[in-house]
């Protein structure tokens, strides 16, 4: 087992980061050949998932995430906390923290157009996001 972190400084909501390279450099850091690279963002504003890493279907990914968790309805977290990113928390929970990519041949089996990217969902003009990844093997 092999454990990692990377630290991202992100720039706002709906920034997208391509963590692709980092997340393979860890694979080749591990010595694994056959297995698991799981990636998992800490915090509950933040999420994980594949895409292509290509603006049109960036731009897209942000409108439905907008669609599925607007700005402009009232959010009972806002009420309780007063922070403003009550969308930001279900954005997140939708999507999830965290994915499995396979290893294999010493090599993250994404597909040709299939990227890892971390969502930045927080309303905060400025975070330090926190991804670990484990490769398991």
């Amino acid at each position: 087992m092999f454990h990692t972190t990377i630290k991202v400084d992100t720039h706002g909501e709906g920034e997208i980061v391509d963590l692709t390279p980092r997340v393979a450099q860890a694979v080749a850091e591990s010595g694994v050949r056959e297995g698991l690279a799981n990636v998992f963002v800490a915090g509950s504003t933040a999420a994980v998932t594949t895409i292509e890493y290509e603006p049109g279907v960036l731009t897209d990914l942000s409108r439905a995430l907008a669609v599925i968790a607007p700005a402009d309805i009232s959010y009972a977290h806002d009420a309780a906390w007063g922070d403003g990113n009550g969308r930001s928390h279900v954005r997140a929970a939708i999507v999830g923290p965290s994915l499995s990519v396979p290893v294999i041949g010493g090599a993250l089996g994404c597909g040709t157009w299939q990227q890892i990217v971390l969502l930045e969902l927080d309303v905060r003009s400025r975070r330090e996001r926190t991804v670990y990844v484990t490769v398991t093997g």
